[in-house]
């Protein structure tokens, strides 16, 4: 295929995903840059994408302004900056083919643990363990969120077992993500990645985010969520698979 088409499909494909994550398929938006990696570079696509999730979740934190856990944030974010930091060092340092390796490997482990907990089981921790346990899951999340926008595992091993309301939970997870990625914002202009080609391509795909975001809600309801993430997260794996295949023989 045509790098140029395969570039576009893979992007269309890639914010859609992301757009009915937001609009309700929870989890599903791991699978974004795995998609958008198999027609460009995975930091350049991550750089694209980056101001679509802002816009995106200005939405979720308007609707979920009054219910958030200021003590979980309070624990997680600072580490969530120390793991971006570690991510845009990484970029920085390494590769694009490392960088491509790296994307692989956390899909395949991002979907195996979303099939493990769609399956009954989980991996938490104890609902009163430290702050400093917090603290080490924000890096985690930042670094995860930073390579592959795909922070929500290791958020979510630690705020899970505290029980939150549902409204509390997500108001929370919004609000967590929302300001991460403002964190990232200096960390992609650092590696040069807002030039005007790439600012030009998140705007046409903006409205793509948008509609799809609609749809989302719109389809939430009418969709068996057993068949369709057991789908979604195999497709990760497989994708994961592919992304440390192409790495391993770059």
């Amino acid at each position: 295929m045509n790098p140029d088409i395969l570039y576009f499909v893979c992007a269309i494909v890639a914010v859609i995903i992301s757009g009915l994550a937001k609009g309700g398929f929870a989890g599903v938006g791991a699978l974004a840059m795995p998609i958008m990696a198999l027609g460009v570079d995975p930091v350049r696509g991550a750089a694209i994408l980056l101001p679509i999730l802002i816009l995106q979740d200005a939405v979720s934190v308007w609707a979920y302004r009054r219910s958030w856990d200021g003590g979980i944030l309070k624990v997680m974010l600072p580490g969530a900056a120390v793991g971006i930091g570690l991510g845009w060092l990484f970029a920085a340092q390494v590769s694009e083919v490392a960088v491509l390796g790296v994307l692989g490997a956390i899909s395949v482990l991002f979907g195996l643990q979303r099939l493990w907990v769609e399956r009954g089981n989980a991996i938490t921790l104890p609902s009163d363990s430290p702050g400093w346990v917090g603290f080490l899951f924000g890096i985690a999340s930042g670094f995860t969120s930073q390579i592959a926008h795909a922070g929500s595992p290791p958020f979510q091993m630690w705020v899970l077992p505290k029980r939150l309301s549902r409204d509390m939970l997500v108001g929370t997870t919004a609000l967590a993500f929302a300001v991460m990625n403002w964190m990232k914002v200096p960390a992609y202009a650092a590696l040069g990645q807002f030039t005007a080609a790439n600012l030009t391509a998140t705007a046409m795909l903006a409205p793509v985010a948008i509609l799809s975001t609609f749809a989302g809600v719109a389809l939430v309801r009418r969709v068996d969520p057993a068949r369709f993430y057991t789908l979604i997260y195999l497709l990760m794996i497989l994708l994961g698979l592919k992304l440390m295949a192409d790495a391993l023989l770059a």
